[in-house]
């Protein structure tokens, strides 16, 4: 039992949750603070820690399920569960059920405003996966999906969508197309030689990389605006100039002669970035709360 636990977490590499999650705890508290002026509670926090593991679950398990194909003939990706042979695709079938009862059950425990907008959460799930079969814009939609925990941590707890949620949204959604864009990259020939849109297939690893850079220059912009439309301060200002050294630094060591340090500014920079953003917004919207 132990053994299947460790390869459906492997399928959906759980260790990746790192680039969501700390934006979705950003998203409450932003949301929270502005809105009532505190921070959340740690009861919505549990809860949107448990609808982000059901939705990303489930999530990762629909891409894993749609992909299956196209997995087993990348040399990048032949090795994954499914197309391994580790893992049935009935298996596969009934742990995304279950991801999404869990998903489900958490947002009902949230605001009213979040249950509504479930549809439209699921719908972004399922498409994004089906995206890179006609279009290269996949790595926006990518973006799109993965921006709703941070959108989703906000209206959670506030209930409302504001000017500042939708900045947010933007950031992280550029955010995330960007370094997925990079990520892609890796895989540029196998997916011209499958039919398979990508921005690296699709216009070259230089030009792509360019296209990644004007992506990450936004994701700085949207972070920099949120300074004049909510009431952070200088701890939310450090946290900014230090997730732009990151991005900066995540370009510099990732050129078009040399991807060797693909996975270091994909994972390791890009984590670290989340992880950065939300000590540093804590910090800030605590100092205010209590001092």
């Amino acid at each position: 039992m132990f053994k299947k636990i460790k390869i459906f977490l492997e399928m959906i590499k759980i260790e990746h949750t790192l680039f969501a999650l700390p934006f979705a705890f950003m998203g409450a508290m932003l949301g929270s603070y502005v809105v009532y002026g505190h921070l959340p509670t740690w009861q919505q926090i549990v809860w949107i820690l448990v609808a982000m593991v059901g939705a990303r679950s489930a999530a990762m398990g629909l891409n894993r399920l749609i992909d299956r194909t196209f997995d087993g003939k990348n040399p990048r990706t032949m090795m994954r569960a499914i197309p391994a042979g580790l893992l049935r695709s009935g298996e596969v079938i009934i742990f995304i059920v279950i991801s999404l009862v869990v998903f489900f059950w958490a947002v009902t425990q949230l605001s009213p405003l979040a249950f509504k907008l479930l549809p439209i959460a699921l719908f972004m799930l399922i498409i994004y996966s089906f995206t890179k079969r006609f279009t290269w814009l996949c790595h926006v939609v990518l973006g799109m999906t993965i921006a709703l925990a941070p959108l989703g941590g906000w209206v959670a707890v506030a209930g409302r969508i504001d000017w500042a949620a939708i900045v947010f949204y933007i950031a992280i959604t550029f955010w995330t197309a960007g370094f997925d864009v990079i990520y892609a990259c890796d895989d540029a020939e196998f997916d011209r030689k499958e039919g398979l849109h990508s921005i690296p297939s699709r216009f070259g690893i230089p030009r792509a990389l360019k296209i990644a850079q004007g992506f990450h220059v936004i994701t700085a912009a949207g972070l920099i605006s949120l300074l004049f439309i909510t009431d952070l301060g200088w701890w939310y200002i450090a946290g900014v100039i230090i997730a732009c050294a990151i991005l900066f630094y995540e370009h510099y060591i990732v050129t078009p002669k040399d991807l060797s340090r693909l996975q270091t500014a994909f994972f390791t920079m890009n984590g670290a970035l989340s992880i950065i953003m939300f000590v540093f917004t804590l910090v800030d919207l605590a100092v205010k709360q209590w001092w």
